[in-house]
């Protein structure tokens, strides 16, 4: 089982990371969403990338940063309705690319498995 894990455990486990940064972005952005009339509520985001990496010094442990910015309006809020519909958008179509390519590469070690008949 340890020669399984050694050939096959960094693609899946940087695949199952990444997918969980996405869920975990996807959070914040609708949090941020359901906040936008929120007075005083400042807006959190991740940087998908150096989350994965957890390179950044900005962030906390979970790689989770509020947003330093000034406020967008008078209340104190900096949620901008246009830049969350935005990133909720990109962030989806980022899960849908790693789901596709978590398919394909246990669709690859099923086709290995089966000798590609």
């Amino acid at each position: 089982m340890q020669i399984l894990d050694s050939l096959f455990g960094p693609q899946v486990n940087n695949l199952n990371r990444a997918l969980d940064k996405a869920s975990q972005r996807q959070g914040l952005l609708n949090a941020n969403l359901a906040n936008v009339n929120t007075p005083g509520y400042k807006r959190r985001d991740m940087d998908f990338s150096i989350a994965l990496d957890g390179a950044s010094k900005s962030q906390d442990k979970l790689g989770v940063s509020r947003s330093d910015e000034d406020s967008v309006r008078i209340d104190g809020n900096s949620v901008d309705l246009e830049q969350e519909v935005m990133a909720i958008t990109e962030t989806e179509y980022r899960y849908q690319m790693l789901a596709e390519m978590t398919s394909g590469y246990f669709s690859g070690l099923k086709n290995v498995i089966r000798e590609g008949r």
